[in-house]
């Protein structure tokens, strides 16, 4: 998600928004890992009292299990959307409408493979804003749920950077994509 989220930032999660409003293309979601994009699990820490106090903070919701996966992704796609790399300018489309996407990590463009997919209802296509680096949707295709992200694993929606404060920051919304009109059903 390279340059809108660095290397050891800190974000704060908004997970009531997930529970209570639709995920909206543009937004930038956390969401537990659909089906083993990242490998194993760490393995937890072998000092009782620092194992206990990460509990404690991850039982209060104040840090992420460990024992679960997260991933931090831009929704690109939602269910019923029509998703194509590319159009004739090398723009990424959705339903119809090339988008330009500012926050892509400089020097990338949206997609180095071609591709085509049309969102379930019930799940999202999502993409890292660092493309030529980000094992996103577009790598996992031939897994069980086809790249798709199931919403009943989406988190919530990062909202700002909270650490370190130098980076302190809210994350943006992809505004070309927030603008797609929805596709209207035949």
């Amino acid at each position: 998600m390279e340059n809108t989220l660095r290397i050891g930032d800190r974000i704060a999660v908004n997970k009531f928004s997930a529970m209570f409003s639709d995920i909206r293309r543009g937004e930038v979601v956390v969401f537990k890992d659909p089906s083993n994009w990242l490998g194993s699990a760490p393995a937890p820490s072998g000092n009782v009292i620092i194992r206990d106090l990460k509990r404690a903070l991850v039982d209060v919701g104040v840090v992420p299990d460990p024992a679960t996966q997260y991933l931090v992704k831009r929704v690109v796609g939602v269910g019923g959307d029509h998703v194509i790399c590319c159009d004739v300018k090398g723009h990424l489309q959705v339903n119809g409408t090339s988008i330009s996407e500012s926050y892509l990590f400089p020097g990338n463009t949206p997609s180095d493979s071609k591709f085509d997919v049309t969102v379930p209802k019930g799940f999202i296509w999502v993409m890292g804003d660092h493309r030529a680096a980000s094992a996103d949707s577009r790598f996992h295709t031939d897994d069980v749920h086809k790249g798709f992200v199931p919403l009943h694993e989406v988190v919530g929606r990062a909202e700002f950077v909270v650490w370190p404060l130098s980076h302190l920051k809210f994350l943006s919304v992809g505004h070309d994509l927030s603008k797609v009109p929805v596709k209207k059903s035949p």
